[in-house]
C-alpha cells in the first residue's frame, strides 16, 4: 500500500503503453476486485490516457481523484 497524499492506495498498476481501449477493459476488472470507495493509482503512458480516462471514469461512476500524467489515482464508485 503506498501514500498519495493524504489518500491510502490500496493497489497500483503499471498498464506502461497499452493502448486505452485494452486498458479500460482490464482496469474496469481490476476495479471490480476492490472494494468500494478503494483508491487505485494507474500509470498509463497511452498518449490518449489523459482525454480517455477522465471520460471512462464519468462513463463508469469512479472518481478520478487525480491526475498528472502518466499517474491516475481511481477511487471505485461506492456500490458493487
Amino acid at each position: 500500500m503506498s501514500e498519495h497524499g493524504e489518500h491510502s492506495v490500496v493497489e497500483r498498476w503499471d498498464a506502461g503503453e497499452m493502448g486505452c481501449g485494452e486498458l479500460v477493459i482490464q482496469l474496469r476488472g481490476r476495479l471490480a476486485a476492490l472494494g468500494p470507495a478503494a483508491l487505485f493509482e494507474l500509470v498509463a503512458h497511452d498518449p490518449g490516457a489523459p482525454e480517455d480516462l477522465p471520460a471512462w471514469c464519468r462513463l463508469t461512476g469512479h472518481r478520478l481523484v487525480a491526475e498528472r500524467h502518466p499517474v491516475y489515482l481511481i477511487q471505485r464508485r461506492q456500490e458493487q
